[in-house]
């Protein structure tokens, strides 16, 4: 147990967010595995309140981009107070997001607070935030094993995926992934985390 634990730390903590994609495809079928993975995560009740669109479709990736575009541009330019905008400076993050053309996959993540039933009425979800949280932590992480990269990204709002997407009303976008191989010679951030001491207590 203490091997295995030790092993998955050392890969995980490899795991790095990237800005700059390759145009380099993914198979589909590795996309498929990955989101089979998320679909395992622990949710309320069972009732597994997500769904995933994988994209692949250019012409799609391009509306995509120029919807989230248009609500960062508004966000950079305004709407973000100027603590956040400090916040996110050392990252380099701008209203400019090639990457959502550049990489092989995009997989929008859906949250679903209530289902449609067969005869009309409406079935209730349970701790859908957290069931939908852990399903796309376990996604990145199915990603990483598989030898990609990921970037979530979060424009606000984001109901344009809907309507781009055809998801119905009873979807609520929870986050944009963006996949693939990292751009050669991209760069990330020199970040660290945070040391066992300050993110646990054991009692």
């Amino acid at each position: 147990m203490r091997e295995r634990a030790n092993a998955f730390y050392e890969d995980v903590r490899t795991r790095r967010t990237v800005r700059h994609f390759s145009e380099r495809p993914v198979p589909r079928e590795v996309v498929e595995a990955c989101i089979l993975a998320a679909g395992t995560a622990p949710n309320g009740a069972n009732l597994q309140p997500w769904h995933f669109v994988a994209v692949s479709d250019p012409e799609t990736k391009r509306a995509i981009r120029v919807a989230a575009e248009a609500e960062e541009a508004e966000f950079y330019g305004g709407r973000a107070p100027d603590e956040w905008l400090e916040a996110l400076a050392p990252l380099g993050t701008d209203a400019s997001k090639p990457f959502l053309e550049i990489a092989p996959w995009l997989v929008a993540v859906f949250a679903e607070s209530w289902h449609p039933e067969p005869d009309g009425s409406r079935r209730k979800n349970y701790y859908v935030t957290e069931s939908v949280g852990i399903a796309t932590g376990i996604l990145v992480t199915a990603f990483h094993q598989a030898g990609l990269a990921t970037l979530t990204h979060t424009p606000s709002p984001m109901r344009f995926l809907n309507e781009v997407l055809g998801r119905p009303d009873h979807e609520r976008a929870f986050l944009l992934l963006v996949v693939g191989f990292p751009a050669e010679g991209a760069e990330v951030p020199d970040i660290t985390k945070k040391p066992l001491s300050e993110i646990a207590t054991f009692v």
